[in-house]
């Protein structure tokens, strides 16, 4: 019977670059950028890394398809390495590699890097997809965009739950303001000014009720982890933090082939927050769980998480928005370091870039973000629309 990987890995190193516009600097100067920080937080000697994951979604963007370029980057000569994509959940399917790596006994070391250089694409948003989800999708979605998805999703929230458009638009603005909030005090956040409720409300309509400021936007940028052994971790130091469980589930097309799914939540995300729990041995996320870092691509996307992954009831998640639950000084926050939308999204990094700031959070390092004694701390990385996706869902502590 399958056990889980609770408590077998341990990471010991992670580094994260500044995102945002980094005209200046190649994917590769990103890679090292973030991994020379990670290699030094971890205190080993680079030959100690036995195998190597590479995270990054668009191949064509300065990277290729193999995972050379990391190996070249970081002269890691005659070690495995592995290029994974798995659209906006990329970050986190290249740590799941490392991880299960470790779990097994394959190695004692091991690196997960995410990388993507975005604003290269010449493209105000993500470059186009119309290709990415084979032949056959092709007649059944022959186009779409992603804030129109995520826009229909809240369409149909609203109308499910009763709430009005006024109510259900001020509930995502000031999720949008409290990630500017604490966007604007880390200080490798893309986008680092605080913003007003009534200035998401002001904001140019993208996809109704979409606003500019509901929408994350695409950044430059790189994370790493090293992650080992426990017996390894404690050698190394006092307080490692540990991977409680790791769960990735993707679409089968049921969400949008039949009629069962009524649009209103990520089937995904439910189903890998359930198998997540059960890894971990939580049974309360409410009350287990000490700060959340979830995929906000859209403002509405990091509402119906807050459901998706039993924080709060079902319809009632802007209670718990407008009582600020998920403020910085809350119950658990949530993107205590701006999430997508602040931080910035590098598809490849992302969820990388999220388990940095547990990471951070959890060994008291975050400054003026620090939540007070945190236990446990989740990241969720997605990839895709409301009715195609990929979701990870991954739980740490000490």
């Amino acid at each position: 019977m399958a056990t889980g990987i609770k408590d077998k890995v341990a990471i010991i190193g992670m580094g994260c670059t500044r995102f945002g516009e980094r005209w200046n600097d190649g994917a590769e100067d990103l890679m090292v950028e973030a991994f020379q920080e990670a290699l030094q937080d971890a205190g080993i000697e680079k030959k100690e890394i036995e195998a190597a994951w590479l995270g990054t979604c668009f191949d064509e963007v300065n990277i290729g398809k193999s995972a050379i370029p990391l190996a070249q980057a970081l002269k890691l000569p005659s070690i495995p390495v592995t290029r994974v994509e798995n659209f906006c959940a990329t970050g986190t399917e290249a740590f799941r590699g490392a991880c299960y790596a470790v779990a097994s006994g394959a190695c004692r070391v091991a690196l997960a890097l995410g990388v993507e250089k975005l604003k290269d694409t010449g493209y105000g948003g993500l470059p186009g997809f119309d290709t990415a989800m084979g032949t056959l999708n092709r007649f059944i979605l022959p186009n779409f965009t992603a804030p129109g998805g995520f826009a229909l999703m809240a369409t149909r929230y609203f109308a499910k739950y009763g709430i009005s458009p006024e109510e259900g638009k001020m509930a995502l603005a000031r999720i949008s303001a409290k990630s500017h909030r604490c966007g604007a005090l880390n200080p490798k956040a893309h986008l680092r000014k605080e913003i007003t409720p009534e200035q998401v409300l002001k904001a140019p309509i993208i996809a109704w009720p979409l606003g500019l400021f509901d929408c994350c936007g695409v950044s430059d940028g790189a994370a790493a982890a090293i992650v080992t052994t426990p017996d390894v971790a404690r050698a190394l130091r006092k307080n490692p933090v540990f991977v409680k469980s790791l769960q990735i589930a993707a679409t089968s097309g049921e969400e949008m082939l039949t009629t069962r799914w009524d649009g209103t939540y990520m089937k995904t995300t439910t189903e890998a927050a359930r198998r997540a729990y059960a890894e971990a041995g939580i049974t309360n996320p409410r009350e287990e769980l000490s700060v959340l870092e979830v995929h906000d691509c859209f403002s509405i996307t990091e509402l119906v998480t807050y459901e998706d992954l039993q924080i709060s009831e079902r319809g009632r998640a802007i209670r718990d928005i407008n009582d600020g639950f998920f403020d910085l000084e809350g119950k658990i926050p949530c993107q205590s370091d701006g999430g997508l939308k602040c931080f910035g999204h590098p598809i490849g990094a992302s969820g990388i870039r999220m388990i940095y700031e547990v990471y951070n959070q959890l060994l008291h390092r975050a400054g003026p973000r620090q939540i007070p004694d945190p236990r446990l701390g989740l990241t969720h990385n997605l990839g895709g629309i409301p009715s195609f996706s990929v979701c990870s869902v991954g739980i740490f502590g000490l």
